[in-house]
């Protein structure tokens, strides 16, 4: 691997940087590698999040981060003069562009919404001297589709979420992700209905608890609330929200079932956007032993080998069927569990990540 001598300035410009999901974690998690590499990063936001990323990720560079103030304030010139400094710089586009003075940038899609990428004329002058960077095969392959070929960087999953002790296993679906009704949602409304139908309907799961957890924004609690009317007060669905790394972790390890639910209802050819793109809380569920359920569609469609490493569902009553038969298949199930954690193990460890950003960007 190639070490850089001096000491390289990086930048960050992500609009979508505090809602803090698995999108801003891949991205942070680049310029961790760059950090390590002798890397100052700088991110460009009105507010210091170094507290709350380090609670939610776990990333220890982020009290090294210099925060300057954002691009959408600095205004074209301050930018471009700004930016002349910058060995690297980085941008998660929200669909429009705008000129870089930095010796190298890069486009950063995590999402396969060809709105966001509308390259007219004036578009392609601004983007001269970008490449653009893929979160996942899943949206390269949108991306080519509209004349883009990225650069395919996959993120990776840490140490922490491996667990393949079967013995420790709880009662337990979990479900993780962002609380949200927009986008590619996650669908806690239908896991809600889906769980209910389950314990009402089949004895096999009437001990068992849904726990959904995941980041909660305050223009999102009217959903929230929305929710948890739904639950009628039963106390066998709890729900977690902006939980620690750690407890995240833990929650992990304990559960016997992940569900993973977007996409579900969702016509995939026409909305590519509106499926999970990568999908980085299946894999930190398989790393963790939990038996993963994920709907039949985007990015885990690709990832998870059905019925090796993971389950893959058309919808809620071939997830019920599919249950019922791991739950009283042992065997199975402690086979799909060490499958899937070695095949996370070998396939999104740090140090093939690493090698992948040091060989591509660096």
């Amino acid at each position: 691997m190639k070490k850089t001598k001096n000491k390289i300035k990086v930048g960050l410009y992500n609009p979508y940087l505090d809602t803090l999901g698995g999108g801003e974690k891949h991205i942070l998690s680049i310029l961790q590698v760059f950090a390590e590499e002798n890397g100052e990063i700088n991110i460009f936001w009105d507010k210091n999040l170094s507290s709350e990323i380090k609670k939610r990720f776990s990333l220890d560079y982020v009290n090294k981060i210099n925060w300057l103030p954002s691009i959408k304030t600095l205004g074209t010139l301050k930018t471009l003069k700004m930016l002349f400094s910058f060995d690297y710089f980085f941008y998660v586009t929200d669909g429009s562009y705008f000129f870089s003075t930095a010796k190298n940038n890069f486009i950063f899609c995590m999402i396969p919404d060809k709105k966001l990428y509308n390259l007219n004329l004036i578009n392609k002058l601004k983007l001269l001297n970008y490449k653009f960077i893929s979160n996942s095969f899943y949206t390269t392959t949108w991306l080519k589709k509209w004349q883009i070929n990225p650069i395919t960087i996959p993120p990776y999953i840490e140490e922490n979420f491996f667990n393949d002790n079967i013995e420790d296993k709880e009662k337990i679906i979990l479900s993780v992700g962002r609380f949200f009704p927009h986008l590619h949602s996650k669908n806690q409304e239908k896991i809600i209905k889906t769980f209910q139908k389950l314990k009402k309907n089949y004895p096999l799961f009437k001990d068992y608890k849904l726990i959904l957890a995941g980041g909660l924004k305050k223009e999102d609690e009217n959903y929230f609330y929305y929710l948890k009317s739904l639950t009628e007060n039963n106390q066998s669905i709890i729900f977690k929200t902006n939980i620690s790394f750690n407890e995240i972790c833990q929650l992990y390890k304990k559960a016997t079932y992940f569900w993973h639910f977007t996409g579900l209802d969702v016509d995939e050819k026409k909305s590519p956007d509106k499926v999970e793109h990568f999908g980085i809380a299946p894999l930190e569920a398989m790393a963790s032993g939990c038996l993963t359920f994920a709907h039949n569609s985007g990015g885990p469609k690709i990832i998870i080998k059905n019925q090796k490493t993971g389950l893959l569902f058309k919808n809620e009553n071939d997830l019920i069927k599919k249950m019922i038969y791991l739950e009283t298949n042992k065997i199975l199930k402690e086979k799909i569990i060490k499958n899937s954690v070695k095949y996370i193990k070998e396939n999104f460890n740090y140090q093939k990540f690493k090698e992948k950003i040091i060989k591509n960007l660096l």
